[in-house]
């Protein structure tokens, strides 16, 4: 019989609580324990489990497959890094860390060592996501919203870190290269750092993003559209929704619009991401969000943030 895969949370919050559950009921893996630096929180979760708590990394088992890190964001690399030196994967969550130098540390880390580093962008793992990047090839406008109620959660990054990132994750992945320029602008409504952000992205090969987030909306809206030379698609990330159509020409030269809902399979994007972490782990390849991709996400994030601080338009780094 195959060994279990050894896994381990830590930081089991809001959303660690979630990879711990899904990741204890994942076929041929066993949730070795659980951490957190409130004590009584990480009990209560090892006991729902069934597994054991721990409130640092150093109790940690020494023969672990793989660690989901769902600390806050400026904790990042100071508990993903240790793993990664020490030669154990790690699935950090977005964004991959609070600095683009943090970043650089945690790729460098695993690739010195040979661990997998995977970056929590889990709408990739979204079937919705899946099956729109199938029906696009050469975007040339693409527009998305996300918007959010107000959650005490997430507020030690703004906006653009917290959420946009997401999206800035998909359409890098699409577009295939980095934004030539980037204006911005964000407010601060109900935190000290920005809550609502927009950002206009425009690329070397003429695409144009327009991205807005918030995450002080009363309506819940996550999509994002796609239009390329005589076709168009969307998607709707919470309903794992996607439209498509296209221009076709008759036998006529008569033209005429085509399309409608494209199927998509629903799934649970956490769960994918996870079933991929634990699978590149075992297998030794890439998984589908690579800490390389996470930094690429960061960099662009961090080009908005600073765009929104000075106002001005930002070009290449």
């Amino acid at each position: 019989m195959t060994k279990p895969f050894c896994a381990a949370v830590v930081g089991v919050g809001h959303l660690g609580r979630h990879h711990a559950r899904l990741l204890a009921r994942l076929p041929g893996v066993e949730l070795a324990a659980v951490v957190d630096v409130d004590a009584r929180r990480a009990a209560t979760v090892a006991s729902e489990l069934g597994t054991r708590a721990a409130s640092r990394i150093e109790e940690l088992p020494a023969d672990l497959d793989g660690v989901a890190v769902a600390v806050p964001t400026a904790a990042h690399a100071e508990v993903a890094l240790p793993l990664l030196r020490a030669g154990t994967p790690v699935l950090v969550e977005k964004p991959i860390a609070a600095s683009v130098a943090e970043a650089d540390a945690l790729v460098a880390a695993a690739a010195q060592s040979g661990a997998t580093l995977a970056v929590g962008h889990t709408e990739r793992h979204n079937p919705a996501v899946t099956t729109a990047r199938g029906l696009v090839s050469a975007p040339r406008f693409i527009e998305g919203h996300r918007l959010a109620g107000f959650a005490r959660r997430s507020l030690d990054i703004d906006v653009v870190f917290d959420l946009m990132i997401h999206d800035l994750d998909i359409v890098l992945a699409m577009v295939g290269s980095e934004p030539a320029s980037i204006e911005a602008v964000g407010v601060p409504v109900l935190t000290e750092r920005v809550d609502i952000a927009n950002a206009r992205l425009r690329f070397g090969n003429g695409c144009l993003v327009n991205l807005t987030a918030s995450r002080i909306s009363r309506d819940r809206v996550r999509k994002l559209r796609v239009f390329e030379a005589h076709s168009y698609v969307s998607l709707d990330y919470g309903a794992q929704k996607v439209e498509a159509w296209r221009v076709t020409e008759g036998g006529g030269g008569e033209r005429a619009i085509e399309g409608g809902s494209v199927p998509v399979t629903r799934a649970e994007p956490l769960e994918r991401e996870l079933s991929d972490f634990v699978g590149a782990c075992r297998a030794g390849s890439r998984p589908r969000v690579t800490g390389e991709d996470g930094r690429r996400a960061l960099v662009v994030a961090q080009r908005i943030a600073e765009a929104i601080v000075r106002g001005t338009e930002v070009g290449p780094s």
